[in-house]
């Protein structure tokens, strides 16, 4: 008989925590349809209790999404789990609250100040609360694979005991190996008593590079949740792939017993593309399984075998992970209905107001190139829904610039029906176009990063930019703008980082009007004493987020 393996994306949750990655709820819903669409069996959407924003995120994830589970984070304290049930109640039976507290020395001594004892207590009652809420709860013993092993299974033990249907073992700063990771997962399987009345899943980070091969070998140990991300985001080095221990357990299935999970891998590589552009990290090219060149062939002896015989030199199909579709492109000439259509095709849920939004912009881009991919597509999607809610819109861009020319640009903005211009010289084009933002708007901010995309192929390609911004605000801003132009494209980038700005400096205003934060008191504009809150100096800062390292 087949085992099931479940697969938990924290793409939304852990992923985000990548520097430079950052979604609206716009993107995350995107996302997580996507996530749906690919077969995912669970899905953190977020951590409810660290930010309004968060807490409307997985709301509304759990409201939208109909297939899969739907997880929120929350610490060992009633604030944070209350916060989680009231975020998943639309989710019903499919919610599940997912709790973390540490339980390694280095943990305990330092950052918790707590005894085992303390631990003990507080992981009980924490997954007790809980299963107040929801059935389904996942408890996670924060840098597990540190943890001393006789402890280990005391908690574990303990939090099954207490109702968790799920115990996560995470590998937090990516410190085990392959064969430590497999004797601690075995360990627990033969010395918890309980623990056939629990999953086991593993929760691994890349610090060492050794994540897929970590979470490979749980599943040989007898794991069967693997947690992570696609294309690996996420803190410090990233979180494992999900995309390639997909992949691997389909690839080299005899290694791993008889195993079945419930994954589409035909829509992986549409999902790791999706990704990209609502977080803005882009997928190194040799990256395995999504990369561009992860089934490119130079070599002539490696073509030649190809022609031959495919096996030769892959070890997989790659349209079985969803490369080398049947693409039927879009012209200029075609109508509203069409572009509907394929609109709906490609996932995208779209109010007839933002149809007629992308249709207009399609048309725009039609009449500058021959044919519009999906990808272009859905470049467009994403870039006109940007701006058609934005504070500032661009209105018009001219610019000059050559090597016997001072680069110089005139940009023109409309805001609230007013129109705007300036214009300003620089280094180079794109530079002499941010300055004329910057004058128009008042906002000046530090370009920290900018990269340049090709959304499909060929020399007439919509051209993805995407910018990192600093404003002055807790993390920089990520900017994403798409056009055949790619000056135009950076203008539209660097203009909705601008009002993604300035939305986020309207939240935090508003939030401190509402409750003045005095340090020490309260956790995270929620009502928790200090003395619950694991946050240490950082409490009471309404710009803070706890160190979430699971």
């Amino acid at each position: 008989m087949s085992d099931q393996i479940y697969f938990f994306d924290t793409t939304l949750r852990d992923g985000e925590q990548c520097p430079g990655a950052s979604m609206n709820l716009r993107e995350k819903l995107e996302v997580a349809r996507q996530m749906e669409r690919l077969g995912m069996d669970v899905i953190e959407a977020g951590f409810p209790c660290i930010s309004d924003g968060d807490f409307e995120a997985v709301h509304t994830i759990a409201r939208e999404i109909k297939k899969c589970r739907i997880a929120g984070l929350a610490r060992c304290v009633k604030a944070d789990i209350e916060a989680a049930a009231r975020a998943l109640e639309p989710a019903g039976e499919r919610a599940r609250i997912h709790i973390f507290l540490a339980t390694s020395k280095l943990h305990m001594q330092f950052k918790l100040k707590k005894a085992e004892s303390e631990i003990l207590r507080m992981a009980a009652e924490g997954v007790s609360y809980a299963r107040q809420f929801v059935q389904d709860v996942e408890f996670s013993p924060e840098d597990a694979s540190r943890t001393d092993l006789d402890f280990l299974t005391k908690v574990v033990e303990t939090v099954i005991d207490a109702g968790a249907t799920t115990v996560n073992i995470p590998d937090t700063v990516g410190y085990t190996t392959p064969d430590e990771f497999y004797r601690i997962i075995r360990h627990l399987k033969e010395h918890v008593p309980n623990i056939g009345k629990a999953v086991i899943s593993v929760h691994c980070h890349n610090d060492l590079g050794l994540a897929v091969a970590n979470s490979l070998a749980a599943v040989r140990a007898g794991a069967r949740q693997v947690e992570g991300t696609i294309n690996g985001i996420g803190e410090r080095a990233g979180n494992v792939a999900l995309e390639e221990v997909i992949m691997a357990l389909r690839t080299r299935a005899g290694q791993f017993g008889d195993v079945t999970d419930n994954i589409n891998t035909k829509e992986i590589v549409r999902t790791s593309r999706i990704v990209a552009r609502m977080s803005g990290m882009q997928v190194q090219r040799s990256k395995a399984i999504v990369g561009e060149n992860a089934f490119a062939h130079s070599s002539g002896i490696h073509q030649h075998g190809i022609l031959n015989c495919r096996e030769t030199y892959e070890v997989m199909d790659p349209q079985a992970v969803g490369w080398g579709a049947t693409e039927l492109p879009l012209t200029k000439h075609s109508g509203r209905a069409a572009v509907k259509s394929r609109l709906e095709q490609l996932g995208h849920v779209l109010t007839e107001e933002e149809v007629n939004t992308v249709f207009e912009r399609f048309k725009k881009v039609g009449d500058s190139k021959k044919f519009v991919y999906d990808d272009d597509l859905s470049a467009i999607v994403d870039d006109s829904l940007h701006a058609s809610t934005g504070l500032w819109e661009l209105d018009f861009l001219q610019f000059v610039a050559g090597s016997h020319a001072r680069p110089t640009a005139t940009v023109g903005l409309l805001k609230e029906g007013k129109k705007f211009e300036d214009s300003s010289t620089g280094n180079g084009a794109v530079d002499a176009v941010i300055k004329a933002i910057e004058r128009i708007t008042k906002r000046k901010g530090t370009l920290k990063g900018y990269s340049v995309n090709a959304a499909s192929e060929g020399k007439d390609a919509l051209g993805e930019v995407t910018v990192h911004v600093d404003f002055g605000q807790p993390k920089p801003i990520v900017g994403k703008g798409a056009s055949t132009d790619v000056i135009e494209a950076s203008a539209r980038a660097y203009l909705n980082a601008v009002n993604r700005s300035i939305r986020m400096e309207n939240r935090y205003t508003s939030a401190t009007r509402k409750k003045p934060l005095k340090r020490g008191s309260v956790c995270f504009r929620k009502n928790v004493s200090s003395k619950d809150c694991f946050c240490s100096s950082r409490c009471g800062s309404i710009s803070a987020s706890p160190i979430l390292m699971i």
